[in-house]
């Protein structure tokens, strides 16, 4: 184990330091969660990047991994750093002792957010969002690097910083494959969390890229229902809501288990037809139906510019534009209102400076009542 971890010493961090800053693995002041194999502290430490208070993940070969998936980690993360994909800042491996330190992610995982009220629907959107660029850049469609199959995606498996930006996390399961195959099949028994494994690798022991796609197909619908897909019972499934979720697609009644709240802006329609169309391909039987990474990074961009439009301060702009307004994004819309547009019956003239604000002429008719057609000009921030 120490000769294949050589080519990785610049991330070593003594045992020492890794006691001392968690206080000897305290649970009751340096605890913050568990972990694929183990439980997860904080600590401040220097490592590869500095120092800084990461998440230290202690490995436990009770939780059923070990050497190999510890050494698949390090491996994994030294070699795909993207800024949706958590980043290795150290490890140490020393005696019995088998410790990953990562970036921090201080929201935690997914999975516990999924029914917060605090969590708006532009917020849900750009977390899905960055997940999905997280995997587009472990399947590379560009085929750069070796394509990586995660084999694990799930809400428990995608962390969440102080921004809510999404990470995608926990390789201990993920298995390389060749990029430059437009369909690269292999045959293993790895394992995955039951209730998101594709269902043609239960039958078939295959997996492909694809079979990520369907278990993050399984996420978009736990984050439109605001509730986990499934509940475990001795092992087992006790419930699966996918089915139910995939029947109200069909019958187009889809409101009817959306998640809402009073206290947050429901989710617009249009970027709910963009994200229930593209969730429902994901969960398609058929491998070949399936959408790719790309794919699904594409129309969740489109429906969260939907859902951040529809939010922002434009919405009453275009409604009372003369003549309509016809844009496909709203970087062409804030070129539009660069150049100008006539609101309130054609008499203001509504347009945007250098520095984002709103200028404004309005007519004297419009101020003062009278015959004058002076303009009067004014400026608002935008």
């Amino acid at each position: 184990m120490e000769g294949l971890l050589h080519k990785y010493q610049h991330l070593k961090i003594q045992l020492e330091e890794i006691t001392s800053a968690t206080n000897n693995f305290d649970f009751q002041n340096n605890y913050i969660g568990s972990g694929g194999f183990g439980k997860v502290y904080k600590g401040e430490v220097s490592h590869s990047k500095g120092r800084s208070m990461p998440a230290i993940k202690h490995l436990d070969s009770r939780h059923g991994q070990g050497e190999a998936e510890f050494l698949k980690e390090v491996d994994t993360l030294s070699r795909y750093k993207h800024e949706n994909i958590i980043s290795l800042l150290g490890f140490c491996y020393q005696g019995e002792e088998a410790i990953l330190v990562y970036e921090l992610a201080s929201r935690g995982s997914l999975d516990c957010h999924i029914n917060s009220p605090k969590l708006t629907w532009s917020q849900r959107l750009m977390i899905c969002l960055g997940a999905a660029k997280g995997l587009r850049h472990l399947h590379d469609p560009k085929e750069t690097h070796q394509r990586l199959i995660h084999c694990d995606v799930k809400g428990g498996n995608i962390l969440l910083d102080d921004h809510w930006n999404a990470k995608v996390a926990d390789f201990g399961f993920s298995i390389l494959g060749p990029a430059n195959e437009q369909q690269s099949t292999i045959i293993t028994l790895a394992a995955g969390t039951l209730g998101y494994i594709d269902p043609l690798y239960r039958m078939t022991n295959t997996l492909t890229k694809e079979s990520d796609v369907y278990s993050f197909g399984v996420v978009l619908v736990e984050v439109f229902c605001g509730a986990l897909c499934y509940a475990y019972s001795n092992g087992s499934v006790e419930y699966n809501l996918v089915p139910t979720w995939k029947e109200c697609y069909e019958q187009k009644k889809l409101n009817d288990i959306i998640f809402n709240h009073p206290t947050i802006q429901p989710l617009e329609q249009g970027a709910l037809k963009i994200f229930s169309d593209i969730a429902y391909r994901c969960l398609k039987e058929s491998r070949e139906d399936r959408p790719k990474m790309a794919d699904v990074v594409t129309k969740l961009e489109t429906a969260f510019e939907i859902q951040e439009f529809e939010s922002s301060c434009y919405k009453d702009i275009v409604k009372s534009a003369e003549p309509l307004l016809k844009y496909k994004s709203e970087n062409e819309l804030t070129m539009l209102l660069f150049k100008g547009v006539l609101l309130n019956g054609r008499k203001t003239w509504l347009s945007l400076n250098k520095s984002g604000e709103r200028c404004e002429i309005i007519s004297i008719d419009e101020c003062l009542g009278s015959e004058s057609k002076w303009p009067i000009s004014k400026h608002n921030s935008r």
